[in-house]
């Protein structure tokens, strides 16, 4: 098994970038399973074949994507290794936010005050 390496800033920015509009998720999503032409994939949306190329530019940037040349055909797949790099980036952050949530539903547990504590009792005589 090849260890990952983490993502770099420019690379987390990158990825963060391509992955902010549906189109490219979509791009993303349809290559995972298989390779697909640039022209397949422009078919099936309502923009300009420029404009798709454009998305598929901004993927490969990221590293999302891979591209290449067969015949005149360009053809598109995700890149498996850069999505498990991203994966683990947004699972480090997960864990960071569950262990600050757990510590913060500690501290409220440890100072909810209890049923029999004198503060929740009611008053009385005035």
């Amino acid at each position: 098994m090849v260890a990952q390496r983490e993502l770099s800033e420019t690379e987390t920015d990158r990825v963060f970038h391509a992955l902010a509009t549906a189109t490219r998720r979509d791009i993303l999503r349809r290559t995972i399973n298989e390779e697909q032409s640039v022209s397949a994939l422009a078919g099936d949306y309502d923009m300009s074949f420029a404009a798709v190329q454009k998305h598929v530019a901004v993927l490969e940037a990221a590293g999302l994507i891979i591209k290449r040349a067969e015949g005149r055909e360009r053809l598109v797949r995700a890149n498996p290794e850069m999505i498990a790099r991203a994966r683990a980036l947004l699972a480090r952050y997960e864990e960071l936010w569950r262990a600050r949530i757990s510590r913060l539903d500690d501290l409220l547990s440890s100072e909810a005050p209890h049923q029999d504590s004198p503060t929740n009792s009611p008053k009385r005589g005035n």
